[in-house]
Order: C-alpha cells, then structure tokens, then sequence
C-alpha cells in the first residue's frame, strides 16, 4: 500500500511538471508572437526557473557576435557579481548534446552539474549550465524543461537577430541604391564635343557608389575648366563626400578665381567638412582654346598625361592632398604650351591598382606605352580601346577599387 501511494504521488509530481511546461510553453510562445524583447522573454525564463522548478544555479552563455567563437554570459542565477565574466571560447565547442560537467577542465563549469547545448541549424547559439535544484527529485524532468524552454527562447532570439540582420542589409542596400541614384545625377552623363576639343570618360564605382569624381564646366570665352577627384574610402562616406565636393567646385569654379585660389577655397571647404579625418586627390586643369594654353594644379594625384607628337609630359606640378591638414604649405600652378593635335588623360589609381589573374599589376609603363601608340584617336576611341586593353588585362578579375578616366583631346584649329 504505501508503495502504491509513492507511485502516486510520483504520478502527480510528473503531471504537475508537464502541466507546468506546458503552461510555460504557452506563455512563451505567445510572448515570442507578440514579438515581445528579448530583455523580457529571459526575464519570463529566469522567474519561471527560480520560482517553479526551483533552480538555485544556472549560467546561459550566447555569442558575441555572429561568427564569432568569443562568448559571454547573458542570464545568471546563483553567481556573485563577476563570476560569470570568464572566457570558456575554448572550452564549449565539444559540448554537442546535453550532458554532466563533474569531469569539465575548466572551474567555472565544475560548479555546475549539466550543460544543455542550444543548437539552430545544427550551429550552437547558447550554451546553459545548470547547477543546483532546492529539490533534486524529479531532476530529470526538470532538465528536461529546461532544455525545451531553452532552446524555444534561444531560437526566437536568434530568428530576431537574423530577422534584425535581413532588416538592416535590407536598409543597407536602400542606401546604396539612394546613393547610386544620387551620384549618377552627379557624374556628367554628357561631356562636350566640338572642333576645338572633345571630353570623354570610364566611370566604374567599385561598389555601385563610388569615391571618384570628375566634372567640367565651360565657358563663353572660349576656356574649359575640367577636373578629376579620388576621395579616401568606398561606399556611402565617400560619395557623400564627392557630393559636396561637386556642389562646392561648381559653385567656386563659376566665380573665375585665379586657379591656385579656386584651389586654395577648396581645400578650406574640403578640411572644414572632413576635419581632417579625409582626403580627396585632385587634379584641375583650365584649357584655353585660343592660344593654345593650360593651366593646371595637382593635388596629390597621379599625373595626368599630356601625349603628342612630342612625346609623354607629366603633369605633376601643385601641392599635396586635399584635407589633411588645416593650411596647405605650398601651392604651385604651371602653365604650359599644348601642341595643336594632343591628348590629355586623367585617371584615378584604380587603373594601374588592376590586377590580373596572375596578380600582375596593370603598372604606368604599361600604361605610358599605350597612351604613347594610340594619342592619336578621338577621346571616345582613344577609352573605348583602354578598357578592351584593361579587360583583357583582368581577365574576368575584380576591379581593387573605383576607376575613372577623363580623357581630353586637343584639336588643330
């Protein structure tokens, strides 16, 4: 008889425990559908751990970030103040199902008695350490509580971080649609073509938004003002930049200043936005159709090439980079004589950063030695057979970074 009331009362202890899950369950699962924080669902975890299966130890340990084997705790009960701030990144990745910790080799997990791995798509996401109960009857059903309500909370959670990551890569890429958008309407579209001189470009943004710039503006006495840029950084930030920076040179450039003072403006207006924290290299040029003549300042970039029957001139006079520094130290322009027929072409480093599968660089000779056969073309002619040149030079590889040629031919008169 006393055997039989033991069964029982055994029976009933069980039921109230499947009933308890059940409830729990319940709770929980509506929380999660109503999409309740997860601050809020462990805390809904906590109190039913301490207040129904009476548990006096427990340590959850989650990842940091994503991809990332470093771990800490975010649930505890039981521990003193800072006993949970301890690096177990090592120690975890061999726990795959539940199990006893007595034989762990790390002291912290010898204080429990089970760890209860969480798993989402056969990847942990948390790690539970379940220590002592007030009552230790019935402990299997109770882990097995545990372990249900644990893994349906740390799948919610999770789901809400993925779902938080689609967000954000979502709004990610609005932006980077908005700033495609925005930095088309900034790239010239159409470049001038008459019998005087002809414009022509490449524009290849290494991310769909992009940190190279260039423009023009022409006048009625017959001078052209043209100009290419490279803004440090990729993406939004940079384009952000180069935004800026095109409202500010058309707004400059119309006023005529002297070159070296457009230049000297804009360099205040570039270090007043970036407060030194960016840069731009920039090239500037003014061409006088009448007599023959350009004037140009180069800021820290790659030489722009002036190629006729002559022969190649660099064109590397100037000063250093846009924005560094709060005052530039020098500043220089040089005019020059442009012979009647010529060809000048401005670039960006993306040019000679190509690389091809081999991990050759497209280097300047290479580059010299091209512009040297072919001055002779119009500047559309003479960019369409650069960029067959540099694709078949890639050769299916990735561009390293943005490229932007601005091309200039010279007419006789």
């Amino acid at each position: 008889m006393p055997h039989q009331f033991a069964r029982i009362d055994s029976l009933e202890r069980e039921l109230h425990i499947r009933q308890l899950q059940v409830q729990r369950l319940l709770q929980i699962t509506q929380a999660i559908n109503n999409n309740v924080a997860a601050e809020d669902l462990f805390g809904m975890y906590g109190a039913f751990l301490i207040n129904e299966l009476h548990l006096m130890q427990m340590a959850q340990f989650d990842r940091q970030r994503e991809n990332d084997e470093q771990w800490e705790c975010t649930a505890q009960l039981g521990l003193k103040d800072g006993e949970c701030a301890v690096d177990l990144s090592s120690h975890l990745s061999k726990y795959k199902q539940l199990g006893n910790l007595h034989d762990a080799d790390h002291p912290f997990l010898r204080k429990f008695k089970v760890v209860v791995p969480v798993l989402h798509k056969e990847r942990p996401i948390a790690y539970v350490f379940v220590g002592e109960f007030e009552e230790e009857d019935d402990m299997y059903e109770r882990l097995q509580i545990i372990t249900t309500i644990t893994n349906v909370i740390a799948v919610a959670i999770e789901n809400k971080r993925l779902f938080r990551r689609q967000l954000e890569q979502e709004r990610l890429e609005a932006d980077f649609e908005l700033g495609a958008e925005v930095q088309k309407l900034l790239i010239p579209k159409k470049l001038p073509a008459n019998d005087r001189y002809e414009l022509s470009s490449i524009y290849k943004p290494q991310l769909g938004v992009g940190g190279d710039y260039f423009d023009f503006v022409e006048f009625e006495d017959g001078k052209l003002v043209f100009c290419i840029g490279d803004f440090s950084g990729k993406g939004i930030p940079a384009a952000l930049l180069m935004a800026n920076f095109e409202a500010s040179f058309q707004s400059l450039v119309r006023n005529r200043p002297a070159l070296t003072d457009f230049v000297y403006d804009h360099y205040s207006n570039v270090f007043r936005v970036t407060e030194g924290e960016r840069f731009v290299t920039f090239f500037v040029a003014e061409y006088d159709r009448h007599n023959h003549k350009l004037e140009y300042v180069n800021a820290g970039h790659p030489p722009a090439l002036l190629a006729s029957e002559d022969g190649l001139q660099l064109l590397s006079k100037g000063t250093m980079v846009l924005g560094s520094f709060p005052e530039l130290p020098v500043l220089e322009s040089e005019t020059i004589k442009v012979p009647e027929e010529a060809l000048i072409v401005t670039y960006t480093d993306g040019l000679t950063d190509l690389q091809s599968p081999a991990g050759e660089t497209f280097e300047e000779e290479m580059f010299f030695r091209f512009t040297r056969r072919h001055f002779h073309l119009s500047a559309r002619q003479y960019n369409q057979r650069l960029l067959d040149q540099l694709e078949h030079f890639r050769a299916g590889t990735s561009f390293p970074d943005d490229l932007s040629i601005l091309t200039c031919r010279i007419f006789a008169d």
